[in-house]
């Protein structure tokens, strides 16, 4: 298994030093690719260059985007981190177990999204993952420092990096830009045929981004989904004409 597509992802940091910590324990652990999502604090300041010591270069190169979604743009795999129980259904894994699936195609690129320090990721921010780590700790104190979580979680990869890859067919999953793409495309679908309602649209199709990150559906799936909606709309549209005639 290779960490070579792997992108650490935080989005809204706000304290260089963290910052800077989570670029040193990167290569610390081998990886070298750090997304930054509408960041807070210059990744470049002074109290970040010194705490990434030997790390500069991952500072130096990391990307800078204004949106999540820009964040995961060509990645077909993504994992969120998270301390809250949320009544989802999706479960909450422990990262020694769920790790491993973000390294199961290394040619591609794969996505660990961490949250704000304060407050972590919005529900809204989870929904673009597939799946949901929680880091167990004590019950006597639960929350974790945003750079303590980043290294215990990139110690885990180098972990599984080490073991030999299984040689099995993976599938094509398909880009998570891509699947995007389609839950825009079924969601206006829907409205117009007053199955959602727009007050209550972005709730519904939370479910739908559930349902559909529990399949991690195939390049091929998607292509099939959107056919059926692009003649949906087709046929829509062509009842419409003929009533009018």
């Amino acid at each position: 298994m290779s960490l070579a597509g792997l992108r650490i992802v935080l989005v809204e940091p706000a304290g260089p030093l963290n910052v800077g910590a989570i670029a040193r324990v990167m290569k610390n652990f081998g990886l070298h690719h750090l997304v930054l999502v509408n960041p807070q604090c210059d990744p470049l300041s002074v109290e970040a260059l010194k705490m990434a010591v030997h790390a500069k270069e991952i500072l130096e190169s990391a990307v800078l985007v204004a949106t999540l979604p820009e964040a995961l743009q060509g990645c077909v795999r993504a994992i969120a981190t998270t301390g809250r129980v949320r009544s989802w259904e999706m479960p909450l894994e422990n990262p020694r177990t769920a790790l491993p699936w973000l390294l199961e195609e290394p040619e591609k690129p794969a996505a660990l999204i961490f949250g704000r320090e304060d407050r972590g990721l919005s529900n809204e921010e989870l929904n673009y993952a597939q799946r949901f780590v929680c880091i167990p700790t004590s019950q006597d104190y639960l929350s974790l420092n945003l750079a303590t979580a980043v290294a215990i979680c990139c110690y885990e990869l180098a972990q599984c990096a080490e073991l030999p890859k299984t040689q099995i067919s993976q599938p094509d999953l398909a880009p998570l830009d891509v699947v995007e793409a389609y839950y825009q495309q079924l969601e206006s679908l829907l409205l117009k045929i007053g199955y959602l309602y727009p007050h209550t649209a972005a709730s519904r199709m939370e479910k739908f981004r559930q349902l559909y990150n529990r399949a991690h559906l195939e390049t091929g799936e998607v292509a099939m989904l959107r056919g059926i909606v692009h003649q949906v709309e087709w046929a829509l549209k062509n009842q419409h004409n003929s009533e009018n005639l």
